[in-house]
Parts: C-alpha cells; sequence; structure tokens
C-alpha cells in the first residue's frame, strides 16, 4: 500500500467547528459543539482518505517567530471565547481515544508544522492531503500535496491540485504568497496593499508572475495602482514574509511517528459517551475477529434450555434478563429470556414463556421478587408479549447509573468490572448493541444471556451495599425504583395522535412556505433558491444594499445570526427568518412524528431516558416529545395532534412555575428570592429592580427580559460569553450584569461560592435526596477545564434537586390517583410538565388532587407553585 498522509490544521477546523455549529454541552457542563463538528470532519477523513500516516497540528501559542517581523501580527483578533479554549483539552483527549498523533510546536503556528512534515513527505514520494479552512495553506499544493479547503462550515469542502487552483483561481501554488502580499488579511491583521483586493492581485500577478517581478516593472503599472503600490511597497513585501509558511520548522516528530493503524472501537465509543455523542455511536465499529476471538475466550456457563416450564423452577428470588438486539424496545423483537437463581440457569424462548401459564402467573406474582437490568425496558417489553412482571425488586441499570451518572458504561460487565466481579467474564462486543454478529445460533445466544443474568444475580448485594454506604438506597428504593415502572406504563400506553390533523397541519405549512417564498422573490423583484446562501447573500448585500455584518471565504454569511441582526433593516428578513423555522418544523416535527406512529393504534411510544443525564432529569427519543417547539405559533400548533384516547375524554396539563429559582431560592437561603416568591411577586420584574435599583414601576420589557434571561441563566451556569450572545451585549456588559445580580442575591454569591469550595473538597455535588454529580475537573490544572467543572457544581444542585421534585410529584400523583379511583392516565413528562388525560367528569376533581400532589411533594423555604389546564387537544390544554 502507498504511503498516504493527512494532516489536518487542528486550530482552523475547530475554530470552524466552533461557529458554525449552536453553544453544546455535555450533561458536564463541558461545551462539545467544536470538538463534535471536528470529530464529523475526522470520521469522513479517516473513512475516505484511510490513511496510514496521520497527524493533527496545533498552534502552541499567541506567540511566534513571525511577532519579530510584525508585532502587530494577528493583533486585531477577538479574544478567544472561553467556550471554545476549553474543548481544546477534550480534543486532544479525543484524539488520544482514536489514536492519532497530535504536535505543536513553541514559537510555530500550526502551518509551519504541516508545511515541514508535507515538505518531507513529498521527498520521499508520499500522497499528502492537507485539511485547514485556511487560504495560506494553498502555497503547499504540489503534484504530491492536495489542500482541502472548508468552504461552509466543516461539512462543504473543496479540494486543490494545482490544476484546479489554476482553473477556479488563475494562479499556480507559489503564487498564493504574492496574493496574499498584495491583498493582506484582514482576520490576520497582514496589511498588504490597501485598496488592492483579490482580482486585482489576481490580475498583476498573471501579467507579472511573482510580487519582485511587479516592483521591478512598477513604471508599467498606471494611476492609482501605481500609487498605492508604491506607499505600501514595505507592507507588501513584509506581508509576503508573514504569510510564507516555513518549511524547515524545527520540529521533533518524524514521518515514521505518523504511522497510523486505526482505532479501538471500545476506546472511541467510550470516549464519544462520554461526550455525549450518541448520533455518532454508529460510525465506529471494531472487527468481526475481535468478536470470534472475545467469544473463544469465554468460559463455559451451564445454561438449561426449557420446553416445558414447571412451578419448581422457581426459588422466589430470580434475575430475569430479556435480550432484544435492538434499542427501541417498543418495537424491537425478543431474542430470549434467561431466569437465574441459586441453583440453576434458564434460558427460556419468549413464545413458550408468553404461552405458559406458569410463567406468566410467577411474572405477575409480587410476592416473588425479580432482579433485572433495565426495569422499564423489560416490563415494557414482555407486555407486547402479554406478559405482566410484577415484583421488581433491583434494576443493576438504575442502581449503577445513581452511583456514577457520569459513567461511560452501564452495560453488565463494565459494572461488574466497577465493582469487583470478575468470576464471569463477558465481552459485550460480542453480542451487544452495534455487535457484527447479528443474531448469534441458540447455544451461543443462551450462554450470552446466561452470562448476564448470572452477573446480574451476584451483583445485587453488592451494588446496593454501594447505595447505603453512598446514602443513596433511600433515592433509589423510594424515588428511580418505582419511577421507572410508571414511566414503563406511560411509554406502553402511549399517546393518542390524530393523524389526519398532523398531515393537514403539513399541508398548512407548505401553503404558508409558498406564501412566504413569493413574498420574499417580490421583496427580491426575482426568483432565486432561498436555501442557497450564494444566491441569498448577493440579494441581500448587493442589490438591497444591506450592511454587511459577516463574511466567509466564500461569499456573505447568512447564518441565522446575521439575519437576526438585520431584523430591523429590511422586511425580507423576517420572511426569512420565518421561511426557515417553518421548513425545520415541516421536515422534522411533522415528517417526523408521522414517521413513528404506530400503524394500528394511531399513537406514539416514545421512550423517558432514566439514565442518560448527569443531573438526573428525563430526556425522552423515539421520539423526543420534550423538544417540541413552542416559539412559533405554528410549532406550538403541533401539540394540536396530541389528543385524548377515548371520546369524551380531554387532555390535562399542569406545570411547575419557576422550579428552579424556587430551588435556588431554598438552597441558597436567600432572604430578598424567599421574600419574592412567599409575597408571589414576579421574579423577573423584582430582579429587575435589584439590578437596575428602579421601583417596581420603572420596570420596562427590556429589562424584565435581560433580568430573566440572568435569573435563568444563574440557573443554568451562564457565563459572560453565553449571556453577551443571549442578549445582544458585550461581554463587559454581561459580566457587569452578572456581577450586579450576585451583589442584589448575596446569598445567592454565598451558595455558589461555599458549593464549589466543598465540592472541590469532595470531588462531588448533591440534590436534595443526595443524587451525585461527580467532577473530576475541578481539580484540572487546565483554567478552563476546571472553570466548567466549577459552572456545573453551581447549576447542578438546582437543576438536580429540580429534577427529583417532579420525579417524586409523578410517583406521588400516581399513588393517589388510584387511590382515588380516578381512570386519569399520566401520558408524558415534558421538563416541569405533566401531560394526563382523563374523562371530563373527572376535571374538577382531577385539578384539586394535580395541585395538592405537586405542591406539597416537598417542603421547601417557598411554596411551590402549579398551573393547570385543559382542553380536547395538548395545545389546548396549554
Amino acid at each position: 500500500m502507498a504511503d498516504k498522509l493527512v494532516l489536518i490544521d487542528g486550530n482552523s477546523i475547530a475554530y470552524r467547528a466552533f461557529f458554525a455549529l449552536p453553544l453544546l454541552n455535555n450533561d458536564k457542563g463541558v461545551y462539545t459543539n467544536a470538538v463534535y463538528g471536528f470529530t464529523t470532519m475526522l470520521l469522513r477523513i479517516l473513512e475516505e482518505d484511510k490513511p496510514n500516516h496521520i497527524l493533527v497540528a496545533f498552534d502552541a501559542g499567541k506567540t511566534t517567530f513571525r511577532h519579530k517581523t510584525y508585532e502587530e501580527y494577528k493583533g486585531g483578533r477577538q479574544k478567544t471565547p472561553p467556550e471554545l479554549s476549553e474543548q481544546f483539552p477534550v480534543l486532544k483527549e479525543l484524539l488520544d481515544a482514536f489514536q492519532i498523533p497530535h504536535y505543536q510546536l513553541e514559537k510555530y503556528e500550526a502551518d509551519d508544522i504541516i508545511g515541514t512534515l508535507s515538505g518531507s513527505a513529498e521527498k520521499q514520494g508520499w500522497e499528502t492531503n492537507v485539511i485547514s479552512g485556511d487560504k495560506d495553506l494553498l502555497q503547499l499544493v504540489s503534484e504530491h500535496t492536495d489542500v482541502t479547503l472548508t468552504k461552509k462550515g466543516i461539512t462543504n469542502v473543496e479540494k486543490y491540485t494545482p490544476s484546479f487552483m489554476k482553473e477556479k483561481m488563475g494562479i499556480r501554488p507559489d503564487q498564493i504568497i504574492d496574493l496574499k502580499a498584495l491583498m493582506g488579511d484582514s482576520s490576520d491583521n497582514i496589511p498588504g496593499v490597501p485598496g488592492v483586493g483579490e482580482k486585482t492581485a489576481v490580475k498583476l500577478l498573471k501579467q507579472y508572475d511573482t510580487l519582485e517581478s511587479l516592483y521591478e516593472n512598477i513604471n508599467d503599472v498606471k494611476g492609482k495602482l501605481k500609487e498605492k503600490l508604491e506607499t505600501h511597497k514595505d507592507d507588501a513585501f513584509m506581508s509576503k514574509q508573514l504569510v510564507t509558511i516555513k518549511r524547515d520548522s524545527p520540529v521533533t516528530i518524524r514521518l515514521e511517528d505518523l504511522n497510523y493503524e486505526g482505532y479501538s472501537n471500545r476506546d472511541v465509543s467510550n470516549a464519544f459517551k462520554d461526550l455525549g455523542f450518541q448520533s455518532l455511536l454508529g460510525r465506529v465499529s471494531g472487527s468481526d475477529q475481535d468478536a470470534e476471538d472475545a467469544a473463544e475466550e469465554l468460559p463455559e456457563i451451564n445454561v438449561e434450555h426449557v420446553t416445558d416450564i414447571t412451578p419448581d423452577m422457581f426459588t422466589g428470588t430470580e434475575s430475569v434478563f430479556v435480550e432484544m438486539l435492538h434499542e427501541n424496545y417498543h418495537h424491537a423483537d425478543i431474542e430470549g429470556i434467561t431466569v437465574v437463581n441459586k441453583d440453576k440457569k434458564y434460558f427460556i424462548p419468549v413464545e413458550i414463556a408468553a404461552d405458559s401459564k406458569v410463567f406468566c402467573e410467577w411474572a405477575k406474582n409480587e410476592q416473588k421478587k425479580k432482579w433485572v437490568f433495565d426495569a422499564k425496558k423489560t416490563v415494557v417489553a414482555l407486555l407486547r408479549k402479554g406478559v405482566e412482571l410484577k415484583g421488581v425488586d433491583f434494576d443493576l441499570l438504575l442502581a449503577s447509573y445513581l452511583i456514577n451518572p457520569s459513567e461511560n458504561n452501564h452495560d453488565i460487565p463494565s459494572i461488574a468490572h466497577r465493582m469487583g466481579e470478575t468470576s464471569v467474564q463477558y465481552d459485550e462486543e460480542v453480542y451487544g448493541r452495534g455487535a457484527k454478529i447479528k443474531r448469534p445460533d441458540d447455544e451461543a445466544l443462551a450462554e450470552h444471556m446466561a452470562r448476564k443474568a448470572y452477573l446480574l444475580y451476584k451483583l445485587k448485594d453488592i451494588v446496593e451495599e454501594q447505595l447505603k454506604q453512598n446514602t443513596q438506597l433511600e433515592l433509589y428504593k423510594e424515588l428511580e425504583m418505582p419511577l421507572a415502572l410508571i414511566l414503563g406504563k406511560m411509554e406502553h400506553l402511549g399517546v393518542q395522535v390524530d393523524v389526519d390533523r398532523l398531515k393537514q397541519m403539513g399541508e398548512e405549512l407548505q401553503g404558508r412556505l409558498k406564501e412566504i417564498e413569493d413574498q420574499v422573490y417580490e421583496l427580491a423583484g426575482e426568483k432565486f433558491n432561498l436555501n442557497s446562501p450564494k444566491q441569498l447573500g448577493p440579494i441581500l448585500f448587493e442589490k438591497l444594499g444591506l450592511p454587511v455584518i459577516k463574511k466567509t471565504k466564500t461569499g456573505y454569511s447568512t447564518s441565522a445570526d446575521v439575519l437576526e441582526q438585520l431584523q430591523e433593516k429590511h422586511e425580507i428578513i423576517p420572511k426569512l427568518l420565518a421561511y426557515r423555522q417553518l421548513g425545520k418544523l415541516q421536515s422534522t416535527y411533522i415528517e417526523g412524528l408521522l414517521k413513528v406512529v404506530d400503524k394500528d393504534t394511531q399513537k406514539i411510544h416514545t421512550r423517558f431516558n432514566q439514565a442518560l443525564t448527569q443531573t438526573g432529569r428525563l430526556s425522552s427519543t423515539d421520539p423526543n416529545l420534550q423538544n417540541i417547539p413552542i416559539r412559533l405559533e405554528e410549532g406550538r400548533k403541533i401539540r394540536q395532534a396530541f389528543i385524548p384516547s377515548k371520546p369524551g375524554w380531554v387532555m390535562f396539563a399542569s406545570d411547575y412555575s419557576q422550579i428552579e429559582l424556587r430551588v435556588l431560592a431554598h438552597i441558597a437561603k436567600d432572604e430578598k428570592l424567599i421574600a419574592a416568591f412567599k409575597e408571589d411577586r414576579d421574579i423577573h420584574t423584582q430582579t429587575a429592580m435589584e439590578v437596575f435599583e428602579v421601583k417596581a414601576d420603572e420596570v420596562t420589557s427590556e429589562m424584565r427580559r435581560q433580568a430573566k434571561a440572568v435569573n435563568f441563566g444563574i440557573v443554568y451556569g451562564i457565563s459572560e460569553f453565553g449571556l453577551s450572545q443571549s442578549l445582544g451585549i458585550t461581554r463587559k456588559e454581561a459580566r457587569a450584569f452578572i456581577d450586579r445580580y450576585l451583589e442584589s442575591y448575596p446569598g445567592v454569591k454565598t451558595y455558589m461560592e461555599e458549593t464549589v469550595r466543598e465540592a472541590k473538597q469532595t470531588g462531588y455535588v448533591t440534590t436534595f435526596m443526595h443524587r451525585k454529580r461527580f467532577l473530576p475537573d475541578l481539580a484540572s490544572r487546565n483554567f478552563n477545564r476546571r472553570n466548567a467543572a466549577e459552572r456545573t457544581a453551581m447549576n447542578t444542585p438546582i437543576q438536580g434537586s429540580a429534577a427529583d421534585v417532579i420525579k417524586k410529584a409523578m410517583i406521588d400523583l400516581h399513588h393517589r390517583l388510584k387511590e382515588e379511583k380516578l381512570e386519569a392516565n399520566l401520558l408524558l413528562q415534558v421538563h416541569d410538565e405533566l401531560i394526563l388525560e382523563a374523562p371530563e367528569d373527572e376535571i374538577k376533581q382531577l385539578q384539586k388532587i394535580v395541585a395538592e400532589v405537586m405542591e406539597n411533594t416537598v417542603e421547601l423555604d417557598v411554596p411551590l407553585k402549579v398551573d393547570s389546564s385543559y382542553g380536547p387537544t395538548w395545545y389546548d390544554a396549554k
């Protein structure tokens, strides 16, 4: 195989990714959008280029040898946002997981490292591909070296070869240096010759070939251009020196050090799970041989294949494991059931179990204790087969999650390893999620499942003892376990959908999109592709003369943040923003929901993730019903398609009012916040009064909006950068705003300081109910990682305690509905809101019961407040 080298400009791609993607963070509070974008590009490179040598080069620092030539080099650049800075150490850790070398060199830039190594590779006849977003690197293009540049964001790229450069730009690779010398580069503060743009520079180079030749023949140039060139000759030659990539940098890394043989599927998968990159897990793969080798190493385990189920098989305490090879247990086939007790290990085909009266009676008997992995999944899967599982007394998944929610893996073998239980070996890659062997034979399947069930049986006492030591046994037994079974019933029941209404909304949206499209054409004076920035940019900034906010290397930026800044400048802008929002509603939500409606029942069965977030919050998938947009009226209307399952019934919604802020007041013991909630004052107006030092009747809507952003920003650990982006103000103004808030509420400031101090001593933070979140980065030497961990330490007790409150309310409400013998059903939990369906004649009683339960589920220093409403659809109930 020929030697193929890939050199990646780490800083350039990370910057591109950061500004191309929305500001995202994982459950640890670490920002991840730049890392995510970089990773998607990296995976594509590995899949398409298949390099056998690779390196990611990084800049070493702000000062380089170029600063000796020109002190103002890169002087105009804004300070790197801390939200990006803190991602570089994370990115390097991810590269380590991929086993990809990365390198930086003091006083030199990534360009110089890349230039030196590509030159060495060229001498050895290697093929090299350089990946960057910086056109300076085009000077490296040769017959053996291609440069792939990002055009838009990180997904749209263009590969430059000598012939492509000649065709596209009209110049040779070596002339890039002269081009930049003439036109300068504002992003790097390289002066060039003022007034000389790319077109003029290319024209001059076509005529004179080089910068030196141009100045030798300067008298041939006429008019103002000659005057500019002569005036700024020194700047031009200095600029050439600055943009020239050094190809003999003193790098200590050699080409042979860049050898790449691929990555460990397990290491990368673990890294993705840690970062919350669930959508990328399917793109990493191990080898078939690895799985086969792992299977061969496993010791034998005796399992009995059952065809006739008898009562003497069950001792009264069994571990039960139900195997499915696909994640969505609402649809996945059950491959079999294993039952293990102190005497035996049984494998039972699901059809035999479902048809057995003995098995079904045992399953339904609450006195017979069952230990499972993922109670909700197990209960729902068996319900689909008509088997009602009761007496679930232990859930290994939930227990492991509570012990440490930041762990990457909560699969059975990983838990066993952490708990020191190694008597039964097992490799998840053999038959687990994403395994290459899609359906093992019955013998191998039975043995695989028996290992899981046996580990379940052995781990129960060990794990519960750990929960007891962590003072989490009550949280586990009184909150998470009962909730799992309630969520299982909610999922199995599902939510009724008016499919015809959903389709009608789709048609209405298409009509609105067409209407807006026509209005935009009329305002623009011509037809064009509204989804094409290349066509939209010239319309807005040339034809309509709108001010240019941001330019990319390929033209005008028409991103959402740019359009939002132009809203007041021209009536075409709000229409373009509406077009984009409605287009997303149509594709993501209308079409997305229609795909997941059960054809037989016309219901949607979401899955609540109970062991995922590190704050304890529930999330939902397939579909995510917690994320239906409600800012636009058209988004809110999607809820019209969610209806009761029976005639004469209505939808009932009840949600907590500002629960996180009430929890904050309680935890922080801040007298002003407590008084405001006890007196039922508007908390955002109150904060505006404190921060702006005005009376209530002097608070403007803008003041209240800013106060609201800070109130919730404190809860969610917002930084000055995040607040500045949210409010459209400078970072300095945002910092001053946060400082004034903390002066106004000294109890909050004290809480934040003490929480961080205590977390640094213990390594974790806790909620009301002893839910723990470990924060190892509090001890990090890296400032940005430590800062992110400190923010997380402050906001996790608030968010986590709010999550505990609503979970307890769900359990209390479930029991109260049974006590009152009401027919009403709990259907959904959406953040701080509970959605039920109920007969209309139960509504009066339900209003009283739900408010009583939710407002009294825990006792705080401030009252909990609940708002309830009902109607024929979920939309009307809100």
